[in-house]
């Protein structure tokens, strides 16, 4: 009689690959013969039940064959379950990356190989603090840090620089050495990172006295920082190995620097334009004049045109922020306030009422 996978994992035929994954999990750790109350027998028809349904191609060649699944089998529709007999055709059909995070020999089962050292250094992010004109136009800025930099003593090699690089004697200039890891499986034989010489196969005769051998060291590190022209309040710079130093000779982190802008008290940005806003009398706004309006590189004429109301926009042309890494700018937008008069004496009440009247 055919088998039922997905009774045997106590799923509907409709179970997403999540939930026959979720369900494996589950039942794989409940019945591993190593832990009390375990059953190898039960063990292995759930792996046998998850190789065919945790696989989409032969979830979908059982749900077709239903059950003539076996006499597919022998017509070539799979060729797993033959290999299961054995390790090699048990790691081919199998997700061992789900037995690694359950059983803790992911190491194994992940590529056959430990991982080594770190061979790249973190990122580092900070904010710094600008002034809204440095936002508009740039600025070059220092910035100071303290974090794992390069020994200077040693140039990042770890060893003394009177010393010789010779071949590592543990793993014989390899950077790989074979180790034996016990599993439920038996004894399986793979091939680790050195952790002698962290994969490289040299080491230095003797270490470097100040790093002791890391090749880095913490640090006091000043940086100069070219801010661009028309950078926003939150947007970041990278800077490439400007991060922390990694430890024998792995390549740097990057630096990311998010801006953090204080606000003018003159004026305001919408993207890349200028927005500010400039009095104007009643006379003004009904006769007209010119006036003088302050912009980001100092004040200019603006014609204000007879019969201006108050909220009225003008566009100043190209007065805006510079285009970040492009050319051209904005523009700056000013607003018109009419300001209504206040204190009016005698004759000016009877001027302003015979003009409502007229």
């Amino acid at each position: 009689m055919a088998k039922d996978y997905y009774k045997i994992l106590g799923v509907s035929k409709n179970a997403s690959a999540e939930e026959i994954k979720k369900a494996f999990r589950e039942l794989a750790h409940k019945y591993h013969p190593d832990k009390n109350g375990g059953n190898a027998d039960q063990f292995k028809e759930i792996n046998e039940a998850y190789q065919v349904l945790g696989n989409p191609e032969k979830r979908q060649q059982y749900d077709q064959f239903g059950t003539t699944f076996e006499n597919a089998q022998g017509q070539g529709g799979f060729s797993g379950f033959e290999g299961f007999r054995d390790f090699s055709g048990f790691a081919n059909g199998f997700d061992m990356g789900d037995l690694g995070e359950m059983f803790g020999f992911g190491d194994v089962f992940g590529g056959g190989r430990k991982r080594g050292r770190a061979s790249r250094g973190r990122d580092i992010e900070v904010e710094m603090r600008i002034d809204f004109r440095e936002a508009i136009f740039g600025a070059e800025k220092v910035l100071e840090m303290y974090k794992p930099s390069i020994c200077k003593n040693c140039g990042g090699s770890g060893a003394d620089p009177k010393s010789k690089v010779v071949s590592c004697a543990n793993c014989g200039g390899a950077g790989r050495v074979q180790a034996v890891q016990r599993t439920f499986l038996g004894n399986i034989q793979t091939v680790v990172t050195c952790d002698k010489c962290n994969g490289a196969g040299k080491i230095p005769e003797k270490e470097c006295s100040v790093c002791r051998g890391k090749g880095v060291v913490r640090d006091s590190h000043k940086l100069k920082i070219k801010i661009p022209a028309g950078i926003d309040d939150g947007e970041t710079i990278k800077l490439s190995g400007e991060g922390e130093a990694a430890e024998h000779g792995g390549k740097s982190g990057d630096l990311f620097v998010t801006m953090r802008v204080t606000p003018d008290r003159e004026f305001k940005r919408k993207k890349d334009d200028i927005l500010s806003r400039v009095n104007i009398n009643f006379s003004q706004a009904a006769l007209g004049d010119k006036i003088e309006v302050e912009t980001l590189e100092g004040k200019i004429k603006l014609t204000i045109p007879s019969g201006t109301q108050s909220g009225q926009i003008f566009r100043l042309k190209g007065k805006g922020v510079p285009h970040l890494n492009s050319f051209g700018r904005g523009d700056q937008l000013v607003e018109i306030i009419v300001v209504t008069p206040t204190n009016l004496n005698k004759r000016q009440k009877e001027l302003l009422e015979e003009f409502g009247t007229s």
